[in-house]
């Protein structure tokens, strides 16, 4: 055998440590961020669509106007990657006055304010009343249809895109001047995180959420999802879809949903609450000891076995199964959305809390800052 010298040995190994270096540079794929333009607004301001993708192939869409997420796509259990929710293909779609908030982020107050007025400090402060009654999702021109000011964020094992938006003083009738940003995070671990923060010049409220529809199959409702909601207790909603400010058990009505059960399973028993909401719309509190990341709800698909939890650091969760998708939606793909055709889970502090003293507050002050976290997480079974 032929005898290697001192300075062959050093050759010899400092190749390895080059072939290892670069295998290991080969092996390890990194997180990608694509900037793309997306049209414009009625206003003339242009709009970008930005595109999240990790190591796994899971990939979100987010486009300046109305932070939306535009495109979702996740494996099924044979790794196959489909689109898991409702939205449109280009601008134009979310433009339309009919669009039910796709995937928007939702400001200042996600969820109802009955009639529209709250008080705070001893002034009564009125808003756009344009959902029957009530205030909904911030009004004519929420926090979903303004254009946010993008920022790339890259790590090593994530990539996000951070928005920042300034809502003036008496936008939308609420008080002090609003900074808001919103980072979407998408990890290799296939978690979407979405980081709300706010400061305000003025006391004010603030009930930030995103209106994401999910069908985590390929069926055209959601049905046969199975829902557990970590929560024991509920608030029951009047005619007018706004708490009655109880906080009511689940245990004995349609609305349990502490152990996996199918969405079809109990949504058309003729049940007071279910009959108001036309099926499930309505906020769960969820079981939590103090503010720290919670889960709040599980859901899986049988056929794909797509899994989703969401966590989050929010009291409430609105659970929504698309009761008013009617038919007249033609989505992505040319997809006709017809009702049930996908379910919500906003988190959220509880709809028209301001006028209701037990519930959590929503109240920000000069000098606070608001911080709340969700988390939503794929996996397959």
């Amino acid at each position: 055998m032929k005898k290697l010298n001192r300075s062959s040995l050093q050759l010899t190994a400092g190749m390895g440590v080059v072939l290892l270096l670069a295998g290991l540079c080969i092996a390890a794929p990194q997180p990608q961020i694509r900037k793309q333009p997306f049209g414009t607004t009625t206003e003339k301001k242009p709009v970008d669509l930005y595109t999240l993708t990790n190591t796994n192939g899971v990939e979100v869409s987010i486009m300046t106007y109305g932070g939306i997420v535009v495109s979702l796509k996740v494996p099924d259990r044979k790794g196959k990657l489909q689109e898991v929710t409702l939205g449109y293909d280009s601008l134009d779609g979310y433009l339309k006055n009919n669009s039910p908030y796709f995937g928007a982020l939702i400001g200042r107050y996600g969820n109802r304010i009955g009639k529209g007025k709250f008080s705070l400090g001893g002034r009564e402060y009125r808003l756009a009343t344009n959902n029957g009654e009530s205030h909904l999702h911030g009004g004519v021109r929420g926090f979903d249809k303004a254009v946010w000011k993008p920022t790339e964020v890259r790590g090593q094992k994530s990539v996000g895109l951070k928005l920042d938006y300034v809502s003036a003083d008496g936008e939308e009738g609420y008080p002090g001047a609003l900074t808001v940003t919103v980072v979407y995070t998408l990890s290799n671990d296939s978690e979407l995180k979405i980081d709300y923060a706010a400061t305000t010049t003025k006391d004010t409220i603030v009930n930030l959420t995103n209106h994401a529809y999910f069908n985590l199959g390929a069926d055209a409702n959601i049905l046969k999802h199975q829902v557990m909601i970590n929560a024991d207790r509920f608030t029951p909603i009047s005619e007018a879809f706004i708490p009655t400010g109880e906080l009511r058990s689940v245990k004995g009505t349609p609305m349990d949903f502490t152990t996996l059960t199918a969405i079809g399973a109990r949504i058309n028993q003729k049940d007071e609450q279910l009959i108001r909401g036309n099926g499930y719309d309505h906020n769960w509190v969820i079981n939590r000891k103090d503010g720290s990341l919670s889960l709040a709800a599980r859901v899986e698909e049988p056929t794909s076995g797509r899994v989703l939890e969401v966590l989050t650091t929010e009291p409430g969760v609105q659970f929504y199964t698309g009761n008013f998708l009617d038919g007249t939606i033609k989505g992505k793909a040319g997809k006709v959305y017809q009702q049930r055709a996908g379910l919500c889970l906003e988190t959220q502090h509880f709809p028209d809390s301001p006028n209701h003293p037990n519930f959590p507050s929503t109240v920000l002050k000069p000098g606070e800052k608001y911080a709340t976290t969700t988390v939503y997480k794929f996996s397959t079974k």
